[in-house]
């Protein structure tokens, strides 16, 4: 028999934990993308009247040019349905950010019952949702209005972030970057 070595460092067994043992559920694709879709419609919505105004000046200013700038202003030239939907959209700002503070959600996300978390399941910051999940990916997404090979590097970056759900980890590239995961709340 040997004696114990008192002196010698404690042994423990450690296992690695993969992601998908986490004690919590990821998100499905499809309930991300009911998500997505409830948060545009809900900010959409309000401005669906100032929408088909402006469709309708610009049809008849001239349909074969067509610009922002142009759209916006007969956007603006709508009047009061305009602005009754900017503020609409701007209190469902104030709304959501409110709800990312407080739970990680948006109000699609509360709706459908996800919301981002880190990658270990811990709580995601409202700035690492809006910096490093909403920013980034915005920024990249209006290079498009500075020419043709910035629109093609921003529709690229679009078509990769939204593929990559199909992987088998459900994250997309706006994920990776923030190092979050969308799970079940």
């Amino acid at each position: 028999m040997s004696t114990p070595n008192y002196f010698a460092p404690p042994q423990s067994v450690v296992a690695d934990i993969s992601s998908y043992d986490l004690p919590f559920e990821k998100a499905t694709r499809l309930s991300r993308l009911g998500a997505t879709l409830l948060d545009g419609l809900i900010f959409g919505i309000p401005l669906i009247p100032s929408y088909a105004m402006a469709v309708r000046v610009m049809e008849q200013a001239r349909p074969d040019v067509f610009t922002y700038a142009a759209f916006w202003s007969a956007m603006a030239g709508a009047g009061i349905y305009f602005y009754a939907g900017l503020l609409i959209d701007l209190v469902l700002i104030v709304i959501t950010t409110v709800l990312v503070h407080r739970n990680a959600q948006t109000i699609g996300k509360k709706l459908v019952g996800i919301k981002v978390a880190r990658t270990d399941g811990s709580r995601a910051s409202l700035a690492r949702i809006f910096w490093l999940r909403y920013l980034v990916g915005m920024v990249i997404m209006y290079l498009r209005f500075f020419g043709v090979l910035y629109a093609v590097v921003s529709s690229l970056y679009a078509l990769v972030d939204t593929c990559m759900i199909f992987g088998g980890r459900r994250r997309c590239c706006h994920d990776y970057i923030a190092d979050t995961i969308v799970i079940r709340a």
